[in-house]
């Protein structure tokens, strides 16, 4: 799904010293399966994410999608991309304040038609919110049922691709574990990148890159799952 060739960021430009975010490197990920992307702060790893869901331009390299190059795409292009076939989690939830649980599931949706509005509902459900919380504006929500009311507006339109950005950060163990079964299984049939410095959080992944300093230091996978580092 994603090619990547030499992929470069690199920031203060017009300094003498310049900060290598991603130092060039080339990889593969595959059409679906749980992708972690781990390592301490500052290896590149969120840069990275922000590079492949095209939030940021690298300053030099190429990157695909299901074979199309996707860096140059005009804004437009891209934020239909991010619209169609991207979904985002962060380790804030970021809902709306003044919104129940399901309107903040459809305030991402593409369109709010009645099936759109079954589908939020199925989701919540899913991740164990009942019809009572789906009313609750989120002070009056648990943490753990934030994050989860944050993944399910990620997922209600579908994505091909959901990227995960320290995803359980701000949660308990308990909590933790229950993200990511919902993200296990969401990768059965799409794929999901979890970025993070967690190692325990990553024990089902089908495949972990390990980055360090803007370089990957390592991958490793189930061989069927396809990632090449090269």
């Amino acid at each position: 799904m994603f090619e990547i060739k030499n992929i470069t960021m690199i920031y203060d430009m017009e300094k003498e010293e310049k900060l290598y975010a991603l130092g060039g490197f080339d990889l593969d990920l595959p059409d679906k399966g749980l992708v972690g992307i781990i390592g301490p702060s500052g290896s590149g790893k969120s840069t990275l994410m922000y590079c492949l869901s095209t939030l940021k331009k690298p300053t030099e390299g190429e990157i695909k999608y299901n074979g199309k190059e996707i860096t140059c795409l005009p804004d437009r292009e891209r934020e239909h991309l991010r619209r169609e076939e991207f979904g985002f989690v962060f380790q804030r939830h970021f809902l709306v304040p003044y919104m129940s649980a399901v309107d903040n599931v459809l305030v991402a949706a593409k369109m709010n038609d009645e099936e759109t509005v079954k589908r939020a509902k199925e989701l919540l459900t899913g991740f164990g919110l009942t019809e009572k919380e789906f009313g609750k504006r989120p002070a009056k929500l648990s943490g753990g049922q934030r994050q989860r009311t944050a993944i399910a507006r990620a997922m209600v339109n579908q994505p091909k691709v959901l990227f995960a950005d320290e995803p359980t950060a701000a949660l308990d163990h308990e909590n933790a574990f229950a993200v990511m079964e919902i993200l296990k299984e969401y990768a059965k049939e799409n794929l999901v990148l979890v970025i993070t410095h967690d190692h325990s959080i990553l024990k089902d992944a089908d495949c972990i890159v390990e980055m360090w300093d803007g370089k990957i230091s390592a991958v490793n996978c189930i061989e069927e799952k396809g990632v090449e580092l090269e």
